[in-house]
């Protein structure tokens, strides 16, 4: 997401400032579920098999639990490697859903598990607390659900056995929407609107159609709409700011910082007014694939930057790296950073292309804010711009190279009179995860 870190001036400090931040880190599909997906399993979506955000997609499925997650990192860490794990927040949008077994369900592998019911929320929610309903209304003091992840985070700290490993993994659904902030934060940031990008507010001309039936310019209602959403994002940064430095400063005080690995990521970008789309991600560009990535940890130098394509799916084969598993034991796309953090290995031998991929969503009726589209798109603003179809299916090789900074892309699409598939060619120029090791 453009600016993603600028209210993050405490994460930057302590994670960026103090280890390798990525400036070419990339979700192998730039929406919540398969994203996440990816992370966990360290594949890509076309091999983990969840599609989108629904329960047909195969988000927190049966069929994704009896495939998939028994053989996810945290899984392995802590059947084979011997790790206390410790899970707080959003897991899979469709987690909790009755047809997936209910909050009851606690994945194969967690210690600890204290994971959101369903999607996004900061106050009236459901957790599981390792497979019980735990309730939570509207009382700052109680409930705020970013302060809440906090909260259970520092008492896994306080309570966890000292004799074994851990990992942590604390999944803040802030900044998604509902975009709720902390009291103390809701007068933050009155002057600042979404950045207005040499891609904002014009035309996507030879795009995809998606792109194009974007109304340009933008209705002024549909701006004010983008900044207010612009500036509430970055008010619940604020209070992921303070988790992390919690987080960071309990590792301190308890002497355990300087052996342990803290990663600092997000499951997919996020657009805000460029080619005339309201906000949403689901597109192939670079602001909705591109994520920050920043670690710190033993033997990772501070102050670095390193422009090397990483991906989603190269978390856990780090993440298992860094604990002593052999990560050609598993089916994973990803590769292990760790040498290219530790200095250990030359850029020339890291891969230079990874994939995105992304399977649209559409209903098979017309939405009724845009019935001249027809059935197919979904996620429709009220002046008719919908930021999805079902036809919004494509699949990418991004490219990052010394020789070469290109994207391209297919769609499954018959768009083009002669039934071929649109192609695209883009040529550029220019959420914590704890590990001791």
């Amino acid at each position: 997401n453009i600016n993603f870190l600028s209210p993050l001036t405490k994460t930057k400090k302590l994670i960026g400032d103090e280890g390798m931040s990525f400036s070419n880190a990339f979700v192998a599909s730039p929406l919540c579920c398969p994203s996440r997906a990816s992370i966990l399993t360290g594949k890509y979506p076309h091999n983990h098999r969840v599609l989108n955000n629904t329960l047909e997609g195969n988000c927190s499925s049966q069929a994704w639990q009896k495939s998939e997650e028994s053989h996810t990192f945290p899984a392995l860490l802590h059947s084979y490697a011997g790790y206390q794990t410790f899970f707080a927040g959003k897991y899979l949008n469709q987690y909790g859903h009755a047809d997936a077994g209910g909050v009851e369900h606690v994945p194969p592998g967690w210690n600890s598990w204290i994971g959101l019911e369903r999607n996004s929320k900061y106050y009236n929610y459901t957790l599981s607390v390792n497979g019980k309903p735990q309730k939570h209304g509207a009382d700052y003091s109680k409930d705020y659900l970013t302060d809440v992840l906090a909260n259970v985070s520092l008492d896994f700290l306080q309570y966890k056995s000292n004799y074994q490993p851990f990992f942590m993994m604390v999944s803040t659904p802030a900044p998604h929407s509902p975009w709720t902030a902390a009291p103390q934060y809701q007068n933050c940031f009155n002057t600042t609107k979404a950045p207005r990008d040499p891609n904002f507010n014009i035309h996507g001309k030879n795009k995809h159609w998606l792109i194009r039936q974007a109304k340009t310019p933008m209705t002024n209602s549909s701006v004010q709409f983008l900044d207010d959403a612009f500036r509430n994002r970055w008010r619940t940064l604020l209070s992921v700011d303070d988790l992390v430095e919690k987080i960071v400063k309990r590792l301190e005080v308890r002497g355990e910082l300087d052996n342990t690995y803290v990663f600092f990521t997000s499951d997919n970008g996020y657009h805000t007014g460029q080619f005339s789309l309201p906000l949403d991600k689901r597109q192939l560009y670079e602001f909705d694939i591109k994520v920050p990535l920043m670690v710190r940890g033993p033997n990772i130098k501070p102050n670095q930057t390193s422009r090397l394509a990483v991906a989603n799916i190269d978390l856990g084969p780090t993440i298992l790296d860094i604990a002593g598993y052999n990560v050609s034991k598993t089916q994973m796309d990803g590769m292990s950073f760790l040498p290219i953090m530790e200095g250990r290995m030359n850029s020339s031998s890291w891969r230079t292309d990874i994939l995105v991929e992304y399977e649209g969503e559409g209903r098979n009726v017309s939405d009724p804010a845009c019935p001249l589209l027809g059935p197919g798109v979904s996620e429709c603003f009220p002046d008719c711009v919908c930021e999805d179809s079902y036809n919004n299916t494509y699949a990418c090789v991004r490219i990052v190279a010394p020789s070469a900074n290109l994207q391209y892309c297919e769609f499954d699409d018959n768009e083009v009179s002669r039934q071929r598939k649109f192609r695209e060619s883009i040529i550029y120029f220019w959420f914590l995860r704890l590990l001791q090791k």
